[in-house]
């Protein structure tokens, strides 16, 4: 089966739990919850997560897998955003409301953000929408397959401060795989992460891309224990 036939395959199991309302939306893992989310008040986001064929950038690790020739795009937010700084993410943001719908914005947001041409993107489908309770928004993942790639690059500077494609083969490496730390008003919150050559990819966006890695069946046995601190404000402890 090929890499895009698998996630639509991935889309097609999960259509039922689509559309269903914020109160029917995917929660975060028990250990990464710092605080309930409203459904009455809760904003509407989407995000785009881009899958295509590897850049001329290769995968930095050694394991052999299937998808060695295959990579997703991210982008870093700027450090002088007042929330979510410095992170890694899915291009994305704020459905608005000229926006037909939660693709429309993702869509839009992407080529804000990254300078795609969203003319070379295949819309495979959605997921059902995610929980982001920390900034009281429900999310949907807009999965994408990019058949004619275009450059990418930092268009706004007050938003973001990179914009690169990781190769799913160093995503799936287990020795790159690692549990995300905080400690927050004498709790203790964890969840899984990656750590790649593009950045320490945590939060909202590690927790989505290891369910999407496990819901297709990639993902590779690794060692949860092995755990970095993020400090307090979202930044990797030193």
């Amino acid at each position: 089966m090929s890499v895009r036939s698998e996630l639509l395959a991935m889309i097609e199991a999960k259509a039922h739990l689509s559309g269903r309302g914020p109160e029917a939306a995917t929660k975060m893992p028990n250990t990464w919850v710092f605080n309930p989310l409203d459904p009455a008040t809760a904003r509407h986001a989407a995000v785009l997560i881009l899958f295509g064929r590897l850049d001329d950038v290769p995968a930095a690790t050694g394991v052999k897998s299937v998808h060695e020739d295959l990579d997703v795009l991210f982008v870093t937010r700027a450090d002088t955003l007042r929330k979510h700084a410095g992170q890694v993410a899915f291009p994305g943001g704020k459905v608005d409301p000229e926006d037909d719908d939660a693709i429309a914005a993702a869509l839009r947001e992407a080529q804000e953000e990254t300078g795609l041409d969203p003319a070379g993107v295949e819309i495979l489908g959605v997921l059902p929408d995610a929980e982001l309770p920390i900034t009281n928004f429900i999310v949907t993942p807009v999965i994408g397959w990019w058949h004619q790639t275009s450059e990418v690059f930092v268009v706004d500077t007050a938003e973001s401060s990179t914009v690169f494609r990781a190769p799913v083969a160093d995503l799936l490496d287990p020795a790159n795989r690692v549990s995300s730390v905080i400690q927050r008003d004498g709790q203790r919150f964890c969840a899984p992460a990656f750590d790649v050559a593009g950045g320490f990819i945590w939060g909202f966006t590690g927790i989505l891309l290891d369910r999407i890695f496990n819901d297709l069946g990639w993902t590779l046995p690794w060692d949860a224990d092995r755990e970095v601190q993020v400090a307090v404000g979202g930044r990797r402890a030193p």
